[in-house]
């Protein structure tokens, strides 16, 4: 099964970021980008598919973090409103997990399993 999924992470508060707003887009052109789905993270701060269908084509693809939203739910001030991950998916792969870290003033990413 072909799959690209993430985890949200809030390390301010020790636990799983849920109700995040995602959107992954995948480039269509230098500066066009197609909007392949939406989604909001679980109570275990996951998306566990944003592909909507089984197929996963070589490009370039983009998630978006909605983190205003996010942050503005408890409360608090956020230096980062739209956190963006840029990708590469090469010809041959199937299976990508993007986490985030997350924090009111920084992030980290990196690819997961």
């Amino acid at each position: 099964m072909k799959r690209i999924s993430t985890h949200v992470l809030d390390l301010m508060r020790g636990r799983p970021a849920s109700d995040v707003p995602v959107r992954l887009e995948r480039r269509e052109s230098a500066d066009k980008w197609h909007e392949v789905s939406k989604s909001r993270t679980d109570q275990d701060g996951r998306c566990g598919q944003l592909l909507a269908e089984d197929v996963l084509t070589p490009g370039i693809y983009r998630l978006s973090f909605d983190t205003s939203a996010y942050f503005g739910a408890h409360k608090m001030a956020t230096l980062f409103p739209v956190v963006e991950v840029t990708f590469q998916v090469q010809d041959g792969e199937s299976n990508f997990h993007i986490p985030l870290l997350l924090s009111a003033n920084g992030y980290t990413t990196y690819r997961g399993s």
